[in-house]
């Protein structure tokens, strides 16, 4: 992993070096604290967690033709505004832009990472978020998913981040978005580890919506 002054990316879908350009992105975003200036590195659960995730989707996705790649925040919170968990996540965005041109990219985002993916969707080559357990506060803005498809998931033995609050979010996003959805994963909490399987299962069912 490259030093924590800089964010990067990590594939999960084999083509590093390949020189085969994907029919389309999943972007992985993972998830933090609300606040530590600590830098992200392999060590950091919530990475390990998207880790997990991106390697999940990377397999599922291969045959798809479907590039998987999960971005490392350069440091843990979101520390009020989150204004570096954004930039970070659009430099992400161009530098897969970068590379692979018009393909259309599906933002999943886990907790942190999923206020990080609604905060970003109006990137112009974004289809669309798939939020786990994510953090949706009251206040947050649904503006960027003007256009765009949400497709949000909370179980109701979440005691980190709140389902009403992404329930609330999702009915807000409504009034823009291209179509959004909220999902109650039943008794679950907030680490994607009680019920693994459903929640890949989620994920790749609406990242392939998203994609077509």
């Amino acid at each position: 992993m490259t030093d924590a002054a800089s964010p990067s990316l990590t594939a999960y879908d084999g083509r590093v070096g390949s020189g085969a350009v994907p029919t389309a992105v999943v972007l992985v975003l993972h998830g933090g604290k609300e606040h530590s200036t600590d830098p992200v590195t392999a060590r950091s659960l919530s990475w390990q967690r998207g880790a997990a995730l991106g390697r999940a989707l990377g397999r599922r996705l291969r045959g798809d033709g479907v590039a998987v790649r999960l971005l490392r925040y350069r440091t843990v919170g979101w520390n009020g505004d989150g204004d570096d968990k954004v930039a970070d996540a659009r430099w992400a965005l161009d530098r897969i832009g970068a590379t692979t041109g018009e393909a259309p990219i599906a933002l999943v985002g886990h907790s942190m990472g999923g206020r990080t993916a609604c905060r970003v969707a109006d990137h112009p080559l974004v289809r669309g978020v798939v939020a786990l357990a994510p953090w949706l506060p009251p206040a947050e803005p649904v503006a960027a998913l003007a256009g765009r498809q949400l497709y949000a998931a909370h179980g109701r033995r979440d005691r980190i981040t709140s389902a009403a609050d992404t329930r609330a979010y999702v009915e807000r996003a409504r009034a823009v978005a291209g179509a959004a959805s909220f999902t109650d994963m039943g008794e679950r909490g907030h680490y994607l580890l009680s019920g693994l399987q459903v929640w890949n299962g989620f994920a790749l069912d609406r990242v392939r919506q998203l994609l077509g």
